[in-house]
C-alpha cells in the first residue's frame, strides 16, 4: 500500500496532467499510465494502474529532467520531460532487479542487486540509453558496486573494494582532477581508495568523500564556499581532493549538496541511549539553503526553536535550493527557495530559516521512521517506505556479509506465527552478554509483537538508531548501545565454542584466534578462502613468524579495528618489514591497505615532529 505526498513544480517532468504548474500544498500522488490512443487502451491502462499501485515503494529519486520510482520488487518506472518522452511514466527496461536509483540534473544511475550500474545521460553518443558503466572499470576485480551517487553532471561509484570512481563531467573539478586536462570522461576513473561513503547532490558540482579513517575530503565547485574549506578558499574551483578541516565533532550521518551550499548531519557520539543529531551548513545564503541569514564558509550549526531536545532528525533531503527535514515527532520542517511551492506551506515565499509544514493525516503516522523525503529541482516528495533504512558503516559491512543464509541461524516467531530469521553475529554484537538469556528475552518480546513491530525492533538492534521510542524502551535493557568493534569482537570470539567460525594464525609456537567474518571483511585473500564453494571449512593455519612482535601487534589491531593502534610509533624498520612481507601475506589485497595506513601515519609523525 503506497502513500506518497507531492508538492512543488509540476513540470519537467509533468507529474499531474490536470494540475497547475505549481502545487503549493501536499497532495496525494498516484501513478497514471497513458498511451497515445487512450480510448482504445482504456481497460488495459486501468489494469496496469492497479498492478502498479499494488507495488510497494522503496525509493524515489528526482531532479530536473526525470523522476524515478523504485518498487520493492526491484522494478522501476520513470517520468521524463515531455520533450524526451511521449509516454509518462515508462518502465525502466533493465533485466536485473534494481537495488537503488540516483537521479542527477541530467543523468540517471541504476544500481542492481548484482552490483552492476546502468546509467544514461553520460555518453553523448547514446544520451537516452542505459549503459553498463561499471563494466567499463579497467580493474575487473573492482566492478562490483555497493553504492551510487549522482551529481549535477557526474556519477560516483563506490565499489566492494571501498574504491570510488567518477564518470561524466569534470568541468568544475568534481572528479578530483585538473579540469583543463580532463574536462569529462565516458569511462569511470579512480578518484580515491579506502572509502567509506560518497556524497554529492542532484544539482551540485561539489563532491565529498569520507575515507575509512573517517576523514572527510572534498573537491569541485567551491565558488560559494560550499566545501567548507574556509573563507580564504571560497570563489575557487577545488580540482584535487582536499581534506576538510574543522568538521564538527561526532559521527557523519549524511552530507547533501545544493547548487551553492552543503548540509551535513552529525550525530553526537557521546550520547548513548538517545543520540542527538544536528544539522550544519556552509555556502551562500542568498540561494536560501543555509537556514540562516549570512554566508558561512565553514560548517556552522543550523539552529531553530523547532529542533526540540527530545526530537531526533530522522531524515533530510536537499533539492537544488531547498531543504526538508523529518523528525521523530512527525514534524516536517523546511526552508529555502519556494517559488514553486516546494516547501509545501501553501505560498511561494522563500524561507531562510526553518518553518514547520502542515501535513494531512498520514496513514502510517505511528511509524514515522518509515517515511522518507526526496527533494529535486523545485519539487518535493514525502513517502512511506519501510524498505529504505540507513545503517552505520559497521552494520552495512556486516549486513552485506550476513545475506548469506548460513549466518541467518536464529529464528524468531511473532504473535501471528510469522518467522523472522536473525543474524547470529549481529545479535551477539548488540546484546549485552553472550549467554542465551538475552536471546530468550528477545524471543519473548518478539512473540508478543506484530511482524511490523518485530522488523522495527531488529532494525533498531542492527542500526543502533531509535526508530520507535516505545519499542526501544522494551528492549533497551538487553542491548549494548555503544561498544568499540575491536573490543566487542574479541570478547565474543575469544570464548567461542563453535570452532569452525574461527581461524587460527600460528606464530612462534603461539596461536591467535581470529573470527573468520572479520577476516572476510578486511581481506580479499581471506574472503576468497572462506567463501569459496570448494573450501573445506576446517581451520587453516598460516605462519606469521616473520613479523616481529611489534608488527604483528599492529596487524592484529588493524584486523579488528581497520585502523592503526593509537600510541604506537611507526618506524622505518616496521615499514620495511611489512613492505618485505606484503606480497607473501597478500596484504596488498586488503581494504584499506595496511601499508598505506602505515605510510600516512609515519608521514604525520614526521610532520608533527618538524
Amino acid at each position: 500500500m503506497n502513500e506518497i505526498l507531492f508538492f512543488g513544480s509540476n513540470e519537467e517532468p509533468i507529474l499531474f496532467k490536470n494540475e497547475t504548474y505549481s502545487i503549493t500544498k501536499p497532495i496525494q500522488f498516484k501513478f497514471k499510465f497513458e498511451n497515445e490512443n487512450e480510448n482504445e487502451n482504456e481497460n488495459e491502462n486501468e489494469n496496469e494502474n492497479e498492478n502498479e499501485n499494488e507495488k510497494q515503494i522503496k525509493q524515489i529519486s528526482t531532479s530536473f529532467f526525470s523522476t524515478i520510482f523504485l518498487f520493492k520488487n526491484g522494478k522501476a518506472i520513470e517520468y521524463l520531460n515531455e520533450e524526451d518522452s511521449k509516454q509518462n511514466p515508462s518502465k525502466i527496461q533493465i533485466e536485473e532487479n534494481i537495488q537503488k536509483v540516483s537521479v542527477g540534473f541530467s543523468n540517471e544511475a541504476i544500481l542492481t542487486i548484482k552490483g552492476n550500474v546502468f546509467a544514461k545521460g553520460i555518453n553523448p553518443n547514446n544520451p537516452n540509453e542505459f549503459i553498463n558503466i561499471s563494466s567499463l572499470i579497467e580493474d575487473k576485480n573492482d566492478r562490483i558496486i555497493e553504492d551510487i551517487v549522482s551529481g549535477r553532471y557526474s556519477i560516483y561509484l563506490l565499489t566492494s573494494n571501498q574504491n570510488v570512481y567518477g564518470i561524466g563531467s569534470n568541468y568544475d573539478g568534481q572528479l578530483g582532477f585538473d579540469s583543463e586536462t580532463l574536462k569529462q570522461t565516458e569511462k569511470p576513473i579512480l578518484m580515491m581508495k579506502n572509502v567509506s561513503k560518497i556524497f554529492s547532490g542532484n544539482s551540485s558540482s561539489s563532491t565529498f568523500i569520507l575515507n575509512s579513517n573517517q576523514e572527510l575530503f572534498g573537491c569541485g565547485s567551491n565558488i560559494y564556499g560550499q566545501l567548507g574549506l574556509g573563507k580564504s578558499r571560497h570563489e575557487q574551483i577545488i580540482q584535487k581532493l582536499t581534506k576538510i578541516q574543522n568538521i564538527p565533532k561526532g559521527r557523519i550521518i549524511d552530507i547533501q549538496c545544493g547548487i551553492a551550499y552543503s548540509i551535513i548531519l552529525i550525530e553526537d557520539e557521546n550520547e548513548n541511549e538517545n543520540p542527538k543529531r544536528k544539522l550544519y551548513s556552509c555556502g551562500n545564503y542568498g540561494y536560501n539553503g543555509l537556514g540562516k541569514n549570512q554566508h558561512t564558509y565553514e560548517f556552522t550549526e543550523i539552529k531553530s526553536s523547532l529542533f526540540e531536545n527530545d526530537d531526533i532528525i530522522l531524515d533530510f533531503s536537499v533539492g537544488d535550493s531547498h531543504i526538508l527535514i523529518l523528525t521523530t515527532k512527525g514534524k516536517l520542517l523546511g526552508f529555502g527557495h519556494n517559488e514553486y511551492g516546494q516547501l509545501g506551506n501553501g505560498d511561494t515565499d522563500d524561507q531562510k530559516i526553518p518553518i514547520q509544514i502542515e501535513l494531512p493525516k498520514l496513514r502510517f503516522n505511528e511509524n514515522i521512521s518509515n517515511y522518507h523525503i526526496s527533494c529535486g529541482f523545485n519539487k518535493s516528495f514525502l513517502y512511506y517506505s519501510p524498505f529504505l533504512s540507513s545503517f552505520s558503516n559497521l552494520e552495512e559491512d556486516l549486513i552485506k556479509l550476513f545475506r548469506r543464509k548460513e549466518f541467518c541461524n536464529i529464528s524468531f516467531k511473532t504473535k501471528n506465527g510469522e518467522i523472522i530469521e536473525a543474524h547470529k553475529l549481529i545479535l551477539k554484537y548488540r546484546l549485552k552478554d553472550e549467554n542465551q538469556n538475552q536471546i530468550e528475552k528477545l524471543k519473548e518480546i518478539i512473540s508478543k509483537k506484530s511482524i511490523k513491530e518485530s522488523n522495527q525492533i531488529f532494525e533498531m538492534i542492527y542500526s543502533n538508531r531509535i526508530i520507535n521510542p516505545k519499542l526501544y524502551s522494551e528492549i533497551k535493557e538487553i542491548i549494548n548501545s555503544n561498544e568499540k568493534i575491536e573490543e566487542t569482537m574479541k570478547r565474543i570470539y575469544l570464548n567461542e565454542n563453535e570452532n569452525e567460525k574461527d581461524f587460527i594464525i600460528e606464530r612462534k609456537e603461539k596461536q591467535y584466534k581470529f573470527p573468520k567474518l572479520i577476516l572476510i571483511m578486511r581481506s580479499e585473500l581471506y574472503r576468497g578462502m572462506f567463501l569459496s564453494v570448494t573450501e573445506d571449512k576446517s581451520n587453516k593455519v598460516r605462519d606469521y613468524s616473520e613479523l616481529s612482535d611489534k608488527s604483528f601487534e599492529i596487524f592484529e589491531y588493524w584486523i579488528y579495528s581497520n585502523q592503526i593502534k593509537k600510541g604506537i610509533q611507526i618506524t622505518q624498520e616496521i615499514i620495511d618489514e611489512i613492505k618485505t612481507g606484503i606480497d607473501y601475506f597478500q596484504l596488498n589485497q586488503t581494504n584499506p591497505n595496511l601499508f598505506d595506513l602505515l605510510i600516512n601515519k609515519f608521514n604525520n609523525q614526521n610532520q608533527n615532529q618538524n
